[in-house]
């Protein structure tokens, strides 16, 4: 409690945390005035300050009330649990060539009546530990390879996100090659996911490469983003409602985007090749989100709309597979604590924010869902199979309606609160017999240092 009213009293200090804790660099504190903080951050191991270590960590709560999860089908009714997240990293830089980054995670789940998901626990792990050696370094040009224990994290969260929503942030062992240029970015890797289990130290390292890719990011000042990618990856038993098989995928995609005050879009497509057991895999998604910001207005509201297409399989049973994959997605791509996963799926989204003031923000969502094939069901937010629609001829899953706020009450804690009702729609009606509609509320506290 001492160290969080230390940090506390030095708010004012030009801080920005990143969702990868490792992009942080505090290098520029060598020559600032000696403090209890910037001794945390920056702290020098040799003469000519050039060795140094910086310490970091976070501290998360949530309280998570459910009601009729999966739309009634798990007979629970009333589920409030709540969720706990901790981490400490030290980031240790030898010259301008060689670091190291590591970062323990623990993370705990209360109260659930039917257990922690995959997504709830781990009671203690290593969740980066990985060596960086710059291979060359000229200009604004430089070459670096990682290797070891790392977060991956990529454009919009489609595909690959180190998924910040959950409880447990994704994690990969393996070598990764970085090339940096002026507007120009480009990294090539190869990973293996571990089995997660609850306990310490007791995750299964996997003995097989079952992800890789490359991918670019060119900047075009004040035109936009362009980003284009490659991912392979390999599972030995894929489920999906078409069955279950050995699935290696292929996915070739692009992004075209801007963020930023005025006119903002986001539009990404991908296709996916492959092998699913003997049959071929032919599946793709085009996504299009469209917005404003009056920057101007003293709220600086922002109004979007958004639409996904993501393929479903056709023809249940004729040895092919349709049925998108996104790999290891955003938990919370169509908003907190989701029940639809991109997968088979045409949504339309529309939202908006409002800054009342410089500490809050505000959101509010409607999502409307269908399925994008009646041959093929619904999945969870990871990806994972959840209910066969084969059998229905109903399209229509259900409508979600969201809202949130987010309150920074400095530059270490931050608040955040959110509501979503799930009205049913006829695809949900029709399989689920006692189907009810879902009240979902979610309540968090973070501290960052």
């Amino acid at each position: 409690m001492l160290i969080m009213l230390l940090l506390i009293g030095h708010a004012g200090y030009a801080q920005s945390f990143k969702l990868m804790r490792f992009d942080e660099n505090y290098a520029y504190l060598r020559d600032s005035a000696s403090t209890f903080y910037h001794k945390i951050k920056y702290t020098s191991l040799s003469a000519k300050s050039n060795v140094y270590v910086s310490f970091g960590g976070s501290a998360r709560l949530e309280y998570v009330d459910f009601h009729n999860e999966d739309w009634g089908r798990l007979g629970i009714g009333h589920n409030n649990f709540l969720l706990q997240r901790y981490d400490l990293h030290a980031d240790v830089h030898f010259g301008e060539k060689i670091r190291v980054f590591t970062q323990l995670r623990s993370a705990w789940e209360g109260g659930r009546k039917n257990g922690p998901r995959p997504i709830d626990e781990d009671h203690l792990n290593i969740q980066n530990f990985f060596i960086d050696a710059q291979l060359y370094k000229q200009n604004e040009k430089s070459l670096t390879v990682r290797a070891g224990r790392q977060e991956l994290d990529y454009g919009s969260g489609r595909l690959i996100s180190v998924r910040e929503g959950p409880n447990l942030r994704l994690y990969f062992d393996g070598l990764k090659l970085m090339y940096a240029a002026a507007g120009f970015t480009a990294d090539a890797f190869a990973m293996a996911a571990d089995t997660v289990n609850t306990g310490a130290f007791d995750n299964k390292t996997s003995k097989q490469v079952n992800l890789w890719g490359l991918y670019a990011k060119r900047i075009f000042p004040r035109a936009g983003n362009l980003d284009i990618y490659y991912l392979g990856i390999r599972r030995d038993l894929a489920v999906f409602e078409e069955g279950a098989a050995k699935e290696v995928r292929h996915t070739l995609g692009t992004r075209l985007w801007k963020y930023g005050g005025g006119f903002i879009y986001n539009f990404e497509a991908a296709w996916q090749f492959g092998k699913f057991g003997t049959a071929d895999i032919n599946a793709w998604t085009a996504s299009a989100d469209i917005g404003y910001m009056f920057e101007s207005l003293k709220a600086r509201p922002t109004i979007n709309l958004r639409n996904d297409y993501i393929s479903g399989d056709n023809n249940k049973g004729d040895g092919k597979l349709g049925t998108f994959n996104p790999l290891y997605p955003k938990g919370g791509y169509f908003g907190f604590s989701p029940q639809i996963g991109p997968v088979n799926l045409i949504d339309i989204h529309p939202y908006a924010t409002v800054n009342p003031g410089s500490r809050l923000v505000l959101q509010a969502d409607v999502v409307f869902n269908w399925r994008y094939s009646l041959q093929d069901g619904v999945y969870r937010p990871s990806g994972n199979f959840n209910l066969a629609g084969s059998s229905s001829k109903k399209r229509y899953i259900g409508t979600a309606y969201l809202a949130s706020a987010v309150y920074t009450l400095n530059r270490f804690i931050s608040l955040n609160a959110g509501v979503q009702y799930f009205k049913t729609g006829a695809f949900i009606d029709d399989l689920i017999k006692d189907h009810k509609d879902g009240l979902f509320i979610n309540t968090r506290v973070a501290f960052k240092f």
